[in-house]
């Protein structure tokens, strides 16, 4: 493994991604996505993903030219145009709203259209913590789960993720899929050579499997069963039907380097603690949980690691993988 600190994996996201065509602030907005996932610990999420984003900005499969826009307003809520280019511009605008309109109407709905995909739901929560609101994140993504009963892929993974600011020290933050593990674990393994344990994927017949190429031709399976299955049809139904974006099934893999622009939806919530209660009670009821969960020794909280995990890669760098490594020698992905 080798070393490198967030700036030099930025930099070099950032001009592979313009290389393949992005604007400077689509290609800093996403590499700057990519390297907060690599140093949490996502690296599904993280640098394995800048081959397929540049792939898609070559093949045309994205805008790479897009510049978001505020489409319409009203009230506390507002929609975002991601004018089908890479998530994260459209997600950093989503997110400028849903922390101005939160603190303005102290409740805010943002939704995003015409997306790709947006990475660690949780990580475009940080700044909705740091600014005292609480926040969830939600987004569909290209079929990759049945309904519950059904044989074709329908739903996407699609991701959820909350966050609860503290007082006094880092936010509880839960970032979770709703398919047993996310798909990028499937891309990492395939990558690696690695087999999956059974129980992850299912194969283009329905059967489990352990080999993470047939789960990517194949389907997931849901977290929680015909619980997971409903969770995920709610998520489709949130960042879609509010949005009018695409559901999962009419959008073509992200493992796809060829294929339509998947035009997905994402949904951003904000909410001020205080709207209800005064802050002191907010804060002293989420303490008072928090304290009863930490009186069992191996009780962690949400979010912690990953926090502990940045603050290390700030300090120390990152390992890559090799392939990575090369990739950094080259100058290319």
């Amino acid at each position: 493994m080798t070393t490198y600190s967030l700036d030099a994996l930025t930099q070099w996201a950032r001009e592979t991604l313009e290389a393949a065509g992005a604007t400077p602030e689509m290609a800093q907005s996403t590499a700057r996505a990519l390297v907060d996932a690599e140093a949490v610990g996502l690296r599904s999420h993280g640098l394995a993903r800048l081959s397929q984003y540049a792939a898609h900005l070559r093949s045309g499969r994205v805008n790479a030219k897009a510049v978001p826009f505020v489409r319409r307003a009203h009230g506390a809520a507002a929609l975002i145009d991601a004018d089908e280019g890479l998530a994260f511009p459209a997600c950093d605008l989503a997110i400028n709203e849903a922390i101005r309109l939160g603190q303005e109407f102290s409740i805010a709905f943002v939704g995003v259209t015409r997306s790709h995909h947006f990475g660690a739901a949780g990580n475009h929560l940080a700044r909705i913590a740091a600014s005292g609101l609480a926040g969830f994140a939600f987004t569909n993504s290209p079929a990759a789960m049945p309904a519950w009963g059904g044989r074709r892929a329908l739903f996407g993974t699609n991701p959820i993720a909350a966050t609860f600011p503290r007082q006094y020290d880092d936010p509880v933050t839960v970032d979770l899929s709703l398919s047993k593990v996310a798909r990028g674990k499937l891309l990492v393994a395939a990558r690696d050579g690695q087999e999956i344990p059974l129980g992850w994927a299912l194969d283009a017949q329905g059967q489990p499997t352990s080999d993470p190429r047939a789960g990517l031709k194949g389907m997931m399976c849901p977290a929680g069963d015909v619980k997971g299955a409903m969770l995920a049809l709610v998520v489709e139904l949130l960042c879609v039907s509010l949005t009018g974006a695409a559901f999962g099934f009419e959008a073509d893999s992200f493992f796809d380097e060829n294929g339509n622009r998947p035009h997905i939806g994402h949904a951003f919530i904000a909410i001020n603690p205080s709207a209800l209660v005064s802050a002191e009670v907010y804060h002293e009821r989420i303490e008072t949980l928090l304290a009863a969960m930490l009186a069992d020794e191996d009780v962690r909280i949400p979010g912690h690691r990953r926090t502990d995990l940045k603050r290390q890669a700030q300090r120390s760098g990152i390992e890559v993988s090799e392939d990575i490594a090369a990739q950094m020698s080259g100058r290319q992905a």
